[in-house]
């Protein structure tokens, strides 16, 4: 803006603007370019004034030398009005790039916004860069799956150790657990426990029960052989108590190691029919439904419950921040691998890579869409804070070496043209 606006800039100037390597040459090829147009019209000047007053073939050079000298001065004309003031003259509807730049930036923003950044241009954009293909070739890389894991674990551990214990313990009191109190879960669980069943998921902690409690038994004979002695009648001798009590456990021991070393063994089978049961009425019975409800509910309702799972979270978040600082750690490793498998299968599951491509499409076709404006205000924004000279400036230093072509042009075409003119004004 000039000196002698009296309104206030409607943002602060950004500042003087600093040449960069390619700022450079192209400043260097403008003023080549002017020195060539500027030339041609000093030329055309000599040539008028060395053939003025001659005629025959110099009054046609003379005639063409005159056009090309108005040609080139209109086009000079043309082209500095838009950047200034020629010759510092204030003429009208001169330097219209520095009076109107606000103006200009905002028709660049809504042409940007009505032409460019609509949801269908950027779909189509996206539809064939293979977005999915591409992440995926990236993530598959070790290294590149692991840098963006060391990248990221020390600001995820920062935030996860950021969060407090009384935000947690709010958003279990206030929210989680009402939520879940409100919610029915005994359908859930009955089908979450037929799926275990049917699928034999429980079978390792069976496995495992049955080896513990074998081991147990059979280490513990006197905690056994008494257990088994406080349960026999107070007339029979103690020599027959100990007896009965001693056989009693080898036969446990026993059943417990036919039950361990058997996948087929009938308490097994059993022990699936009752899960099965439990799973079915769970789901389809009205009394078992609505206790567990109710178990569901005092559970969650002690005051226990909630302090007993804030306990639980710092002893999770103190192991998972451990972890993630962790350059070596195990977790590091983990999550690097799951990164590059999941980058793997982006390549060679065209369905997944289909789905994924979809998914990025829709989000920013609604981005653009929502928020396609904002995005491009910030061309009219940045051109505000731009003093008018400054933007003329830079803009010229962009373009100002193409339109030198038109004053070079001009000068070419009016010399054509004075020509073309006084050879048909000899002849008529």
């Amino acid at each position: 803006m000039s000196t002698t606006d009296t309104a206030p800039p409607r943002s602060a100037p950004s500042g003087p603007m600093l040449d960069s390597a390619g700022d450079a040459r192209r400043r260097a090829g403008l003023r080549r370019m002017r020195l060539v147009a500027t030339g041609l019209l000093v030329l055309a000047a000599i040539i008028f004034v060395a053939t003025h007053g001659h005629g025959g073939v110099w009054g046609y050079v003379n005639a063409a030398s005159e056009a090309a000298m108005v040609g080139a001065v209109a086009d000079w004309f043309a082209v500095t009005a838009l950047f200034r003031h020629p010759l510092g003259l204030p003429i009208p509807h001169t330097a219209i790039i520095p009076e109107r730049k606000d103006s200009i930036g905002e028709n660049l923003e809504e042409f940007v916004t009505e032409n460019f950044l609509t949801a269908d241009n950027v779909q189509e954009r996206l539809a064939g860069a293979q977005v999915a293909r591409r992440i995926g070739e990236w993530l598959a890389d070790p290294a590149n799956a692991r840098r963006v894991v060391d990248q990221s674990a020390p600001a995820l551990a920062r935030a996860v150790g950021d969060i407090k214990d009384e935000d947690v313990k709010g958003l279990l009191d206030r929210v989680l657990l009402p939520r879940i109190a409100r919610e029915p879960v005994s359908e859930l669980l009955g089908t979450l426990l037929e799926g275990i069943v049917d699928d034999g998921s429980h079978h390792g902690l069976v496995d495992l029960t049955a080896r513990e409690l074998h081991a147990w038994v059979r280490d513990n004979r006197n905690s056994v052989t008494s257990i088994i002695s406080e349960r026999a009648p107070s007339w029979t001798p103690r020599w027959l108590d100990d007896t009965v009590s001693t056989r009693l456990h080898t036969e446990i021991v026993k059943w417990l190691e036919d039950i361990r070393d058997n996948p087929n063994h009938p308490v097994r089978g059993a022990l699936d029919n009752v899960l099965r049961q439990l799973a079915d009425q769970l789901q389809h019975d009205p009394d078992t439904m609505q206790q567990t409800e109710a178990l569901k509910v005092r559970l969650l309702s002690h005051p226990n419950v909630s302090t007993s799972l804030l306990s639980l979270w710092k002893s999770g978040q103190s192991v998972l921040v451990e972890a993630l600082n962790d350059p070596d750690g195990d977790l590091r490793a983990r999550l690097a691998r799951l990164i590059s498998d999941t980058g793997q299968r982006l390549v060679t599951d065209p369905e997944l890579q289909a789905t994924v491509d979809r998914r990025i499409s829709e989000v920013a076709g609604h981005l653009v869409s929502t928020y396609g404006r904002e995005l491009s205000s910030v061309i009219s924004q940045t051109i505000e804070r731009w003093d008018g000279k400054e933007a003329s400036d830079r803009i010229e230093l962009h373009v100002g070496r193409d339109l030198q072509f038109i004053r070079i042009n001009g000068t070419v075409v009016g010399g054509l043209v004075g020509l073309l003119i006084y050879t048909v004004s000899q002849f008529l």
